[in-house]
């Protein structure tokens, strides 16, 4: 292979050749050393990332320990979106960096698992070790980083990379839940450089994933395709019209004959979450502060702006008066008839306390910039009514009910947390005709306002588990694994049946994110030639040995 070399050596050089003092030196070597271990560790090649670059490419003489694949969405965190991805690219190759603003994820993703396989079909074991050590960083909000699981849950890749995040929004309960932190991030090299060596350091922790599917009349005004009078936010963004014959226009065996039926002028939609579900007051307010910043870009450039915003915004919206100026008939037991799923197969009606304006399922114990709803049950909680504490891998939802925003700020206290309703493999929520004529939803931080029924029809959302993805945490995490030899619960995961899970539909099995990743037929061939090479060759040096030793 080629030895190592970089186009900044050339610089370099040139300011060698300068007289310098030996302080300069000194730092000069300290910055080149630091330069060439990122590269060493973090660094891959061009012909590994784009299928028609030249031969003569950088090729390392070692793989790299940890190679990255960064996307950064650029208009997150106001300005800071755009200065990581500047130096992203000035520390690693400015190919293995990506806006996703200016391309999508699953684009990338296919081109280079698809030069991948060309390579290991030719026999490069280097890309086979790079595929096998690949890790992937995504810097956003918690809507970005959900985009992104969701197409690499979709393309069902035979050796999926593990994720980081870097909190960019506002919230960010999915970067803090795995150790990443809240804050948004500094965006100079040695905060760059400090975040790389930990996710080189971090563990792998498998976390749920939970699919969705909604049923509701299409809307009469706008297009449908996407549905642009919902907004939806990117882990719906797979949501389209569907034909009267198409079987996703049935939700499923669980529904009744009379809400599942095809009606004409009915679709079904679908997407997913990995953070938490919510509906009711506070996905209004969290509606009110997006469709604000929607407006304003200019005004939500600072976090801390951001989150004074939103707690603004919870005033005026009458979170912390709700009983005032909240009518009843919008409350979570006047809008819908919830139903859970204890064990696999059985349904039963959930009781929501008539008070409850909002519920949140929740899948990681971080929720609204890091708080954890549902606590840790005492024992008297686990005894009798069979409650677990929060584990991001146990195949359960967290069910919580919350009055007001004072209801919530209970969880500012040590041991507080909000109305523990219940704990689930899937709920279902379904809409009637009421006296609202619409509810907010939010997923992973991106709400949406909710047309509900005006007439005889019905609306209904179903959340079902999917399966897991793989997530970097840091070592002292606040997400818990049931698997964790020092949880006392871990014999009391729900272990999967590839039965049951053989018999769900492959559009219940994915997002919508991605179409599955296929190796063309070309490849496969080509694989399978070079495959039978290495055997031919092998077999002529036996033979060959065999032969010299008789002579």
């Amino acid at each position: 292979m080629r030895n190592q070399y970089f186009p900044q050596d050339t610089c370099l050089l040139k300011f060698l050749s300068r007289p310098l003092n030996r302080l300069q030196l000194e730092l000069m070597a300290d910055s080149e050393s630091e330069h060439n271990n990122i590269h060493r560790d973090f660094y891959i090649p061009t012909y590994i990332l784009a299928p028609n670059a030249s031969s003569n490419s950088l090729r390392l003489p070692d793989v790299p320990t940890c190679p990255v694949l960064v996307f950064v969405n650029s208009k997150s965190g106001g300005q800071l979106g755009g200065e990581l991805l500047r130096t992203f690219r000035h520390l690693l190759n400015k190919y293995q960096v990506f806006d996703l603003g200016d391309e999508a994820p699953d684009s990338v993703l296919r081109r280079l698992y698809l030069n991948i396989e060309r390579l290991k079909g030719n026999g490069d074991h280097f890309a086979a070790e790079i595929e096998e050590r690949m890790r992937i960083i995504v810097a956003g909000g918690d809507g970005t980083a959900g985009w992104l699981l969701g197409v690499v849950s979709d393309l069902k890749l035979s050796q999926p990379p593990p994720i980081a995040t870097v909190p960019l929004g506002t919230g960010n309960n999915l970067p803090f839940a795995f150790g990443w932190g809240k804050k948004n991030p500094g965006t100079d090299l040695n905060s760059v450089i400090s975040f790389l060596k930990q996710v080189m350091n971090a563990k792998e922790m498998k976390m749920d994933s939970w699919h969705i599917l909604m049923r509701m009349r299409a809307p009469k005004v706008g297009s449908c395709d996407p549905v642009a009078p919902l907004e939806l936010p990117h882990s719906l963004h797979a949501f389209h019209r569907v034909s009267l014959s198409d079987e996703l226009n049935v939700l499923g065996i669980h529904m009744k004959p009379r809400v599942g039926h095809i009606r004409e002028g009915f679709h079904t939609f679908r997407g997913g979450f990995w953070n938490y579900f919510s509906m009711g007051m506070d996905a209004q307010v969290s509606y009110a502060f997006h469709s604000e910043r929607k407006m304003n870009p200019d005004k939500f450039k600072n976090q801390l702006v951001n989150q004074s915003s939103y707690l603004k915004l919870g005033c005026t919206q009458g979170w912390f008066f709700a009983p005032l100026v909240h009518p009843s008939s919008k409350n979570i037991a006047q809008l819908t008839k919830v139903k859970i799923m204890k064990k696999q197969g059985e349904w039963q009606d959930l009781h929501i306390p008539p008070s409850v304006r909002s519920i949140v399922c929740l899948n990681l114990p971080s929720f609204s910039g890091g708080l954890n709803p549902w606590g840790t049950p005492n024992s008297n909680k686990r005894r009798y009514r069979d409650l677990t504490p929060p584990f991001v891998d146990d195949g359960l939802l967290e069910v919580v009910g919350f009055r007001d925003a004072w209801h919530g700020l209970v969880l500012l206290a040590p041991k507080g947390h909000g109305t523990r309703l219940a704990q689930a493999h899937g709920i279902r929520f379904e809409f009637q005709k009421g006296a609202a004529d619409h509810t907010f939803m939010r997923i992973d931080g991106e709400p949406w306002k909710q047309p509900l029924p005006d007439n005889d029809d019905t609306v209904v959302v179903e959340i079902s588990h999917l399966g897991q993805v793989k997530m970097l945490a840091t070592h002292d995490c606040r997400a818990k694994s049931i698997h964790d030899p020092t949880s006392q619960f871990s014999h009391d995961a729900d272990e999967v049946d590839s039965d049951e899970e053989n018999s769900v539909t492959e559009e219940r099995r994915k997002f919508g994110a991605a179409d599955t990743f296929k190796i063309p037929d070309e490849v496969k061939r080509q694989n399978r030639s070079h495959g039978r090479k290495p055997r031919l060759w092998a077999l002529l040096r036996n033979l060959l040995a065999f032969r010299l030793e008789r002579h």
